[in-house]
């Protein structure tokens, strides 16, 4: 069994959550905890920063090479953003479930990318895919 704050069965989970360049551009930040918060998930720890070249090379590693990657680094580094940890049971299901399709004409109404987002590359949140890969983001992006 896992135990992390906030939560006590099986299935609790940690994620890493990171609120992308617009949604501070566009004052959501706020709105978007909002929804995260009322899922009962734990917000176990918070930062905002600007994201190095380094950084995002590494996180978006497997996009190496594809003709919007240039694109991707410019606006992941166009400003400040927000990275959480987030704690809950099935969180990385549930999260992944909450922000919506990549594109927001695709995402379900009440997601927040079917709310908020306003194109497939400014799509306001990331959300790990998976236990291996919220494990190596929460271990790269929390020192």
């Amino acid at each position: 069994m896992i135990i992390y704050k906030g939560c006590i069965r099986v299935q609790c989970e940690k994620t890493l959550i990171i609120l992308k360049p617009d949604a501070i551009k566009r004052n959501l930040v706020g709105k978007i905890i909002g929804k995260i918060e009322e899922k009962n998930y734990t917000i176990e720890s918070m930062n905002m920063k600007t994201l190095s070249v380094e950084d995002l090379t590494y996180h978006y590693d497997e996009h190496k090479g594809k003709g919007f990657f240039p694109d991707l680094l410019d606006y992941m580094s166009s400003g400040p953003v927000v990275i959480m940890v987030v704690s809950g049971d099935n969180v990385i299901k549930g999260m992944r479930k909450l922000c919506g399709a990549t594109d927001p004409l695709e995402a379900d109404a009440g997601t927040i990318r079917g709310t908020y987002a306003s194109t497939k590359n400014e799509n306001l949140i990331h959300s790990s895919d998976s236990i291996e890969s919220s494990k190596r983001e929460v271990a790269y992006f929390i020192k």
